[in-house]
């Protein structure tokens, strides 16, 4: 019930019967409610209120006394207590001066000293993503997986109608190509304008999650009964666009819930639905296409988001903490009349202008790809593997089709060697997170250094090549057996690549997170959009063989990658303003008002 109520669903019933339905636990009679908030509870003169951690937060507490502090001296003398009380009030005026002239006094960061912070009710509050049952954890995982799959498999669901297409519009396949391209070209671009908006404590996650997957399923309609190429581009570009924030924003909603120990299964999960998502959707619509024409992949493509909208629709549950206590914080307000009781986000995002918003979302992602080398080591990595992965499968159908003689859906089951490698993958990369970097996690707690996720990815770069050489110079010349075997390993590595880097990321730069992930989504997907146009011609000109062995070479170039930023990239972090440095990660452990770096992102 509880899922139901936070869904899009319950949001909009309780929005119409003006909150008579699907109660929370404030608005029931019998509520007793906590001494904070009754009326007339003021905080303390000059204290901040608490920020309660959740996935995107930074925790802020009150001033505590420094570690090694005596307590102070108990006198009963009457001049110690006069002199108590005067250094007592003079520490408190420095303190206000201060925090005046530092920018941290409650009226300059729009917090008033009488505010009443909203917080969890305890430990074991439930409304606190952190405390859900772990089957309601997995069914959020799962969901996710799902909205993430119905997207992702919107690019190449276009695959195997590309030659048909051609026929139809009368242009040449590259062209057509185009209508895959845009897509991906949509979904690189959304997550600039887009991903913002989850953040907005006001907004939440789940309602732009159900809205732009809305729009997304409603475009598939006009999609598959256009009848002229500009107007198909178009429809392909946009589809992409609105269906962007579950690519891009997707791990957070799972970050947002998960433990740090527990985190890298779920996150294995999603990033698996991310990688066999393309693999999938060709093998999906090639005998529709086969048997009822081209425009079946989009019809197709519309029962697949029409599904996945039925089911979000009524059981995605709200994961975003700012939001959650944003909301508890109207329904205490509503209950005691008492508006000092505020949420900290809506205190912080009372703050942001548009230009901060802009900023965060559009100039930082650009700006950090090109001035801090780590991110753009790991674009360029990622990116790469985008390009060679939608490259590769242009050659499909030159070896299964023609070179095999299959028909058009028997050629598109290879497509399944590559859920078969990232199936194994993910088994593998489990064991990993269990006896690799949890018994580090549990040994060096906060203090493990980002790079400690990096040895997967350095073993997913050997996977590249392997793949690429061994079908390069197998396919079409010996059993359909062997190429198949060697696109397993294509799955294996783009599973071990994209979880490293995409958990590296975030830790590197935990004040701006969701500007390295919205710069590493807009680059790969920039890279993944222009191979394909330029894929065909490849292999016509150059062959499987040598085509897939450019594609190689090109992997071959990139494995030192992820090994230097094993080697340097505490050396890079050192010397970045943005980055986090190894003395920051001393003072994790130290007080209870110790960041979590894998806690940490921005504020919108």
């Amino acid at each position: 019930m509880d899922t139901l109520r936070d869904s899009a669903f319950g949001v909009f019933v309780r929005a119409i019967t003006r909150n008579k339905v699907l109660l929370y636990k404030e608005e029931r009679e019998g509520f007793e409610l906590p001494d904070k908030y009754k009326q007339g509870e003021k905080q303390p003169r000059g204290g901040k209120g608490r920020r309660i951690r959740g996935t995107n937060d930074v925790q802020l507490e009150r001033p505590i006394t420094p570690p090694g502090t005596p307590p102070p001296r108990e006198s009963d003398s009457s001049d110690d207590s006069a002199r108590t009380v005067v250094e007592d009030e003079e520490r408190e005026q420095n303190q206000d001066q201060n925090q005046s002239q530092n920018g941290e006094g409650g009226e300059n960061n729009g917090e008033n000293s009488d505010d009443i912070i909203v917080d969890w009710y305890g430990d074991d509050d439930q409304e606190n993503p952190h405390n859900w049952s772990m089957f309601k954890k997995c069914w959020l995982t799962g969901a996710i997986m799902l909205m993430t799959s119905s997207v992702y498999m919107g690019s190449s669901i276009y695959s195997p109608a590309i030659q048909e297409a051609a026929q139809y519009f009368g242009l040449g396949q590259v062209t057509v190509t185009l209508g895959l391209s845009l897509f991906v070209v949509g979904y690189g671009v959304g997550p600039l304008f887009l991903s913002p908006i989850t953040e907005i404590p006001q907004i939440g996650r789940t309602s732009p999650y159900i809205i732009t997957l809305a729009l997304f399923t409603i475009l598939q309609v006009p999609t598959a009964l256009v009848d002229n190429f500009a107007g198909f581009a178009i429809l392909r570009f946009l589809a992409g666009f609105v269906g962007s924030p579950p690519l891009a924003t997707g791990g957070a909603s799972i970050q947002d819930v998960f433990a740090p120990h527990t985190m890298p299964y779920a996150m294995g999960l999603y990033g698996l639905s991310a990688a066999s998502a393309p693999a999938l959707a060709p093998i999906v619509s090639s005998f529709a296409v086969q048997a009822k024409g081209w425009r079946w992949a989009f019809w197709i493509m519309l029962w697949l988001s029409g599904f996945s909208l039925a089911v979000l629709f009524f059981w995605l549950p709200e994961t975003s903490s700012n939001t959650i206590l944003l909301r508890r914080a109207k329904r205490l307000r509503k209950l005691t009349g008492n508006d000092r009781i505020k949420a900290q986000s809506e205190i912080d995002s009372a703050q942001m202008t548009f230009k901060d918003i802009a900023m965060m979302s559009l100039v930082r992602p650009i700006t950090m790809t090109f001035t801090e080398p780590i991110v753009l080591a790991c674009d360029l990595f990622i990116g790469l593997i985008y390009a060679i992965l939608y490259s590769y499968f242009e050659s499909f159908p030159i070896v299964y089709n023609e070179g095999y003689g299959w028909s058009l859906g028997v050629g598109t089951l290879p497509f399944a060697s590559l859920l078969v490698g990232a199936a194994i993958s993910y088994g593998i990369y489990a064991l990993w997170n269990k006896y690799y970097f949890i018994p580090r996690f549990e040994r060096h707690g906060e203090q493990l250094k980002p790079e400690a996720r990096l040895p997967m990815a350095m073993l997913a770069a050997f996977c590249y090549p392997i793949c690429l050489f061994w079908f390069a110079w197998t396919a079409n010349r010996t059993s359909w057996v062997s190429p198949v075997i060697a696109s397993a390993f294509f799955g294996l590595g783009a599973t071990w690549s994209f979880m490293p880097i995409l958990t590296y990321l975030p830790h590197t730069y935990p004040q701006y997170a969701a500007s390295v992930l919205a710069s590493n989504d807009f680059f790969r997907s920039m890279l993944g959009a222009g191979m394909p146009l330029a894929a065909h011609g490849l292999f016509v000109n150059l062959g499987i063989d040598w085509g897939n062995s450019l594609l190689g070479f090109l992997t071959v170039l990139f494995i030192p990658i992820p090994f230097a930023l094993w080697k340097f990239g505490p050396w890079l972090r050192a010397r970045s303003p943005m980055a986090l440095h190894d003395d920051d990660l001393k003072e994790r452990d130290k007080g209870p008002h110790a960041v979590r770096a894998h806690e940490v992102e921005e504020s919108a």
